[in-house]
């Protein structure tokens, strides 16, 4: 049973995404199919129609139009956009399928070689795991330096919508990247230090001083361009010594040697993991993450933008059958994106398998996207029946 609270809470938020209207009753043009949605999203939906520019669509669960206004115009998906990226990758590798990380350990000059292959969840439990495995592997007990090996991800690249701030929002990506290249920080006033706002990642010194340069108390930041290939080494090194490793040498960028016994470790999150965390927290990093990585899974590495947009249109071609592709990256962040209502509804046929990856409220799962000007929203209403029916609103 839906309490009037939580349909409440799901309309209300529905219309602020929307923005506010004027109100008057035009319920004639909500048909009678709609039956079997609640009240409140037929309310909000006759709310998003009063705007004539605004772009809606409902189909039912067997993509029977139900609803529809300017279905055919291509509009900025904005984040709803990371729904086609999650697919892509979900229909490609397998909901099981596990990012990998390989390593190299030359006992004769205790070198160890680590080479990023994309994952888009290198955290530090994920990193704290990598080193486990290696040290129950190898039997590491010494470690002159660590080589970071970048090269399966082109130098430099660039997604469209980026800027060069220390938001979180703008991070870049790369072959192998800790914690989203960001450090999420706190005041600790007992101590009267900035400490780590996350228990499971050491505020390395180096960091400390930038933190001050933000005269933040809190938050997270972007780190600096000249730091980010480096900070999983960083990290390795401080798991490394809390394992009893003696850890003498510096962190580098460099190249894996082939001729060294190479390790592949997996991620311990699955590629479904990965992609519910992406919807729920609308993480751009990850999306563009995931869409490089993907094109340099069907294309070759090293990953490049191209590619990984070659990927996302070849798949909405074949697989949705959409006509017309326009796309410049796969997190929503460019304004140069362009979808259709009923291109969404195609998409969103073919995602229902994996709705429950979806946020949820009582009477929908859902996304939401935003930029200056663009509200989006996307997702399934949950029918009084328990039938799921697809609905999009761009604006």
């Amino acid at each position: 049973m839906i309490s009037p609270h939580t349909r409440f809470v799901s309309v209300f938020f529905l219309i602020l995404i929307l923005g506010a209207v004027p109100v008057h009753s035009n319920a004639g043009q909500i048909p009678s199919a709609l039956a079997e949605i609640s009240g409140p999203d037929q309310a909000a939906l006759e709310k998003a129609a009063e705007n004539p520019h605004t772009g809606i669509l409902v189909t039912d669960d067997q993509g029977q139009v139900l609803f529809s206004q300017n279905p055919d115009t291509p509009m900025v998906p904005a984040s709803i956009l990371k729904i086609l990226t999650s697919l892509a990758a979900l229909e490609h590798l397998g909901p099981g399928y596990r990012f990998a990380t390989r390593a190299a350990y030359d006992p004769l000059t205790h070198i160890l070689y680590v080479q990023g292959m994309g994952d888009p969840l290198f955290v530090s439990e994920a990193i704290l795991d990598f080193c486990r495995q290696i040290v129950q592997k190898t039997g590491i007990q010494q470690i002159n330096k660590i080589s970071i090996d970048q090269h399966y991800f082109a130098p430099d690249i660039t997604i469209p919508g980026t800027g060069r701030s220390l938001n979180p929002y703008d991070a870049t990506t790369g072959a192998l990247c800790a914690n989203f290249n960001t450090l999420h920080f706190a005041w600790d006033a007992e101590s009267n230090a900035f400490v780590s706002a996350e228990p499971q990642t050491p505020l390395l010194d180096l960091f400390k001083d930038k933190i001050k340069q933000t005269r933040l108390r809190q938050g997270r930041i972007l780190l600096r361009k000249e730091l980010r290939s480096l900070y999983p080494g960083l990290l390795m090194a401080r798991f490394f010594k809390d394992m009893g490793v003696a850890v003498a040498g510096p962190v580098e960028t460099g190249q894996i040697r082939e001729k060294e016994q190479i390790l592949t470790l997996t991620s311990p999150f699955t590629l479904e993991d990965v992609v519910k965390k992406l919807l729920k927290y609308s993480n751009n990093f990850m999306a563009n993450q995931v869409m490089l990585a993907l094109g340099a899974h069907v294309y070759g590495p090293p990953a490049t933008l191209d590619k990984g947009i070659k990927v996302l249109t070849a798949f909405a071609k074949k697989s949705l059958g959409w006509k017309t592709v326009m796309l410049a990256e796969g997190s929503g962040l460019s304004r140069k994106n362009r979808v259709t209502p009923a291109q969404m509804g195609q998409l969103l046929l073919v995602f229902m398998p994996h709705h429950a990856l979806l946020k949820t409220t009582g009477t929908q799962y859902y996304k939401t996207g935003t930029l200056t000007g663009i509200n989006t929203r996307a997702g399934y209403f949950i029918g009084r029946n328990q039938r799921l029916y697809p609905f999009v609103i761009m604006r």
